[in-house]
């Protein structure tokens, strides 16, 4: 069925011709890149690998982000060592709330962030919006992590809070329009990841207002870099559809074995536009380094997995298998190095530098 709705896009999709989208101001939003103009993006960029990244002193955005709890050592360390062994981007999630704290301190905040990351060479790119995990937040002091529960402390992204706040809206708006202004022509970020899975914690279609509104207020902007949002659930056929339309390159979830993977690639292939696999690698599901990374690069697909040193976010955890007492899972979820930098799995990050930096 997503095969069919993909070609059906294409048949009415006007193709135009292979340009950079201009940085000078504009009156009226820019249109979503051709396929010539994000395969120009792409190719300039080589292929992109990373994982999705907080410090492991912080459980959720708000730690990472807040004055308080914005920890440059760690940021700092842990990037180092993802440099080590040839990552060259990650993907980051911001939160509004530490934005509507103080802007411009957090504007700071995000500066001396992009400072870290492009002294050891890599892009990043940011997420704004999130529909996973606990459905309200709090500034200030965050919770503890819940032992042995995966993601006990993560935060969505205005979560509940949109649909008990009829005013949220419009701070929503002024948030995604400032920061794109202030970090749109920013050449340390990669891309501009609007919202993360939307839809999901039950949310479905009541998520697609915000969804729209997203990808224009973005646009209005007109930032230089791309704008996507992943393709995550079968299920929601409208979120999909949305996503794959407004999405000027196209990124994906997928925690599945290889073969259910490369189903899904070869469906999106039909868009003809670059894949950037923002969300793999789940070990007890059979999606591991071994299998998924070397096929996404042979393919040249942006791989992005989930976790990159174990912290507060808990997730060597599987979803739907808590450990109360805390203790380590025979096999890791998600992550890679344990918190003084030495890997889980030497095989694992062997195979990784040798993917990455050519190194036996």
């Amino acid at each position: 069925m997503l095969r069919i709705q993909i070609l059906i896009f294409l048949t009415f999709a006007l193709i135009g011709f292979s340009c950079r989208p201009e940085k000078s101001p504009i009156t009226s939003p820019r249109k979503v890149w051709t396929p010539d103009q994000a395969n120009a993006w792409y190719a300039t960029k080589g292929w992109l690998r990373g994982s999705d990244f907080i410090p492991s002193s912080a459980i959720n955005q708000l730690e990472m982000w807040q004055a308080e709890t914005f920890d440059t050592v760690t940021i700092d360390r842990e990037l180092r060592w993802a440099k080590d062994i040839g990552f060259n981007s990650m993907r980051v999630y911001l939160h509004h709330a530490a934005w509507r704290q103080d802007p411009q301190a957090f504007f700071h905040r995000v500066d001396h962030y992009l400072k870290i990351s492009d002294r050891h060479g890599i892009l990043t790119m940011f997420t704004l919006f999130d529909d996973c995990w606990n459905p309200l937040f709090q500034i200030g002091r965050q919770p503890d992590p819940k032992p042995g529960i995966h993601n006990s402390g993560w935060l969505r992204d205005p979560g509940d809070a949109l649909y008990q706040d009829s005013t949220l809206m419009p701070v929503l708006e002024e948030y995604v329009k400032a920061v794109l202004t202030r970090f749109g022509n920013d050449e340390r970020i990669l891309l501009w990841d609007l919202y993360n899975e939307p839809g999901n914690s039950g949310y479905g279609d009541r998520s697609i207002p915000l969804l729209k509104n997203v990808f224009a207020w973005a646009r209005s902007v007109n930032p230089s870099q791309p704008l996507s949002v992943g393709y995550w659930n079968d299920d929601l056929k409208e979120i999909n559809r949305i996503c794959l339309e407004e999405s000027d390159v196209i990124t994906y979830h997928n925690y599945n074995e290889p073969s259910a993977h490369q189903r899904l690639i070869d469906t999106l292939r039909t868009l003809n536009k670059p894949l950037l696999c923002t969300e793999y690698m789940a070990r007890t599901r059979g999606s591991r380094f071994q299998n998924i990374l070397p096929m996404l690069k042979q393919q040249n697909i942006a791989a992005y997995n989930w976790g990159f040193v174990s912290g507060k976010t808990n997730t060597i955890y599987a979803w739907s298998d808590p450990r109360p007492d805390g203790s380590e899972p025979p096999v890791w979820f998600h992550d890679i190095l344990r918190k003084d930098g030495s890997p889980y799995d030497t095989s694992e990050t062997n195979l990784i530098r040798k993917l990455t930096t050519g190194e036996k």
